[in-house]
């Protein structure tokens, strides 16, 4: 993977992120509200919480049949994808509250959640914001070898197939997080010294790495153990949630950048990228169910990822109404808005993306 350094243009002589800024600013200052959450915002994350913890409680508390127990931990998986789309990155962005203090700590949810901070900030905050789409920079579209994301990447035999196990595999997201993910990240983040913010002392973030993970497998999984569950049914619980998370957050962060409606452009052999960094967001990125209530409620906003890329620092509650704002503005200087009607119609054409992508490169 290379990691040559990439510059992105600063040629924008119509000037059209100035003018965008300008306009979203001069929405949040006219209407007098600020830029972070809301009472909204609140209520959504006491929600996702309470659908991430209350069918433990039952689950630990009332004697329940097995068919139902599946169906709650199923319920915890939508609560945990929840919480992380409405609660944690938002926080991780910044943008939850005013208060730096309400930010970490919501934030820190990402901990029940198994993941963490230090490495979600870099490979989400620095990476895939700062390089979206970029072969050998966005790791969003590395997927090993396994699927083939970018018409850039070495093409496999089995990718033939990858339009039929893909999605099957998306559900393994946050299992990686909880076993492998974030002990590789550190490693490599810690050794080429990247950061979101002050670089970390690395044993200081190493023992957070290792406690935040035995506090987590003694929640998740000693716990019920304590408690008189046996050994395959907490594995199973705890693939259940997991893997319904993962299904959630993965189809989610495809419909965004695996489609055939965004690029995947490379930069020149000097490094340089055709256009600004604003622009390429544009290129590269795509919404879908603008007009479904549940969807954006549900997604904390991640099905207007055209807005999200272009001002990370705005709550999603606000993405609604700016929204109007970045695609009028973008129509004006003739660059593409990305969007799909419907989630069910973006999820058919990454469907068809993964077939395009599975083709044999001269076949296709």
């Amino acid at each position: 993977m290379s990691k040559k350094a990439l510059t992105f243009s600063r040629n924008d002589s119509a000037k059209f992120f100035k003018t965008l800024n300008k306009r979203v600013n001069d929405y949040f200052k006219d209407n007098n509200i600020k830029r972070t959450g809301n009472w909204k915002l609140y209520t959504k994350a006491v929600v996702m919480f309470s659908l991430l913890i209350v069918p433990v409680v039952l689950i630990f508390t009332v004697d329940l049949p097995a068919w139902t127990q599946v169906v709650f931990m199923m319920i915890v998986g939508v609560g945990m994808a929840g919480v992380g789309m409405n609660v944690m990155h938002d926080a991780n962005h910044g943008s939850f509250s005013s208060k730096k203090w309400v930010n970490k700590l919501m934030g820190s949810s990402i901990y029940i959640l198994a993941g963490n901070d230090y490495n979600w900030k870099v490979q989400h905050n620095v990476l895939h914001h700062t390089y979206t789409n970029i072969q050998g920079h966005d790791e969003d579209i590395d997927a090993g070898r396994i699927i083939r994301f970018s018409k850039h990447t070495k093409w496999l035999k089995i990718h033939k197939y990858q339009k039929y196990y893909a999605f099957f595999l998306y559900g393994l997201l946050t299992v990686n997080w909880a076993v492998t993910t974030d002990f590789k990240q550190t490693f490599v983040y810690l050794k080429r010294k990247l950061s979101y913010g002050k670089f970390p002392n690395p044993a200081t973030q190493w023992t957070k790495l290792i406690i935040g993970k035995i506090i987590y497998y003694a929640i998740w999984v000693v716990l019920p153990l304590a408690l008189g569950f046996t050994w395959w049914q907490v594995l199973i619980g705890f693939f259940i949630m997991h893997y319904t998370a993962g299904i959630i957050l993965s189809v989610i962060f495809q419909l965004a950048h695996v489609m055939p409606n965004t690029e995947m452009p490379l930069p020149d052999e000097n490094g340089n990228m055709k256009n600004t960094w604003a622009i390429h967001q544009l290129f590269t990125t795509s919404n879908f169910s603008p007009k479904s209530w549940l969807v954006e409620f549900y997604t904390g906003g991640l099905n207007r990822q055209v807005e999200h890329h272009l001002f990370a620092q705005i709550s999603h509650i606000h993405y609604n109404r700016i929204a109007k704002i970045v695609k009028q503005t973008a129509k004006e200087f003739s660059l593409p808005y990305n969007e799909y009607e419907t989630i069910w119609e973006a999820i058919y054409e990454h469907y068809n993306q993964l077939k395009v992508l599975g083709k044999k490169p001269s076949l296709a």
